[in-house]
């Protein structure tokens, strides 16, 4: 991922930017990037260390109907490679399953941002609406 979006990214997760502008990050994208871009949350999600008792409240806070394929599928638990099923999902369901995929992230990257907040190995778990940790992040990764 590049190194702008992943900010972006922990930016939300860290409620200092809103859905709409990875919405149209996201759709810019052709179907290709954005299974890319999919994969790349995919990871984030896993690093922050979801727990199954959040996937019902990403559900809700994702505003998507629970009846949704990514839904239905994420509802399956974690175990069985869900995840990855959804970057695998036709192209009109990728924009579903990249809002209920930033639901997830969100809600797990809270709990560990509380628990590694300001962390000096992990920049993204730095106040991210702080200019001066922005540019202090590595370029080169």
């Amino acid at each position: 991922m590049k190194i702008e979006h992943e900010i972006l990214v922990n930016k939300y997760g860290q409620g200092l930017v809103g859905t709409e502008l990875l919405l149209n990050l996201f759709g810019s994208f052709d179907m290709d990037s954005q299974k890319v871009f999919l994969s790349e949350i995919q990871f984030l999600i896993l690093q922050s260390k979801p727990k199954e008792e959040d996937i019902e409240p990403a559900i809700i806070n994702s505003g998507l109907k629970s009846t949704y394929k990514p839904c239905v599928l994420l509802k399956k638990g974690f175990a069985n490679h869900n995840l990855e099923k959804l970057v695998n999902l036709p192209e009109n369901e990728l924009t579903k399953a990249f809002l209920l995929l930033l639901s997830l992230f969100r809600i797990a990257y809270k709990r560990r941002f509380v628990v590694e907040k300001d962390n000096p190995d992990k920049w993204w778990y730095w106040d991210l609406s702080d200019e001066t940790n922005i540019n202090r992040i590595p370029q080169n990764r």
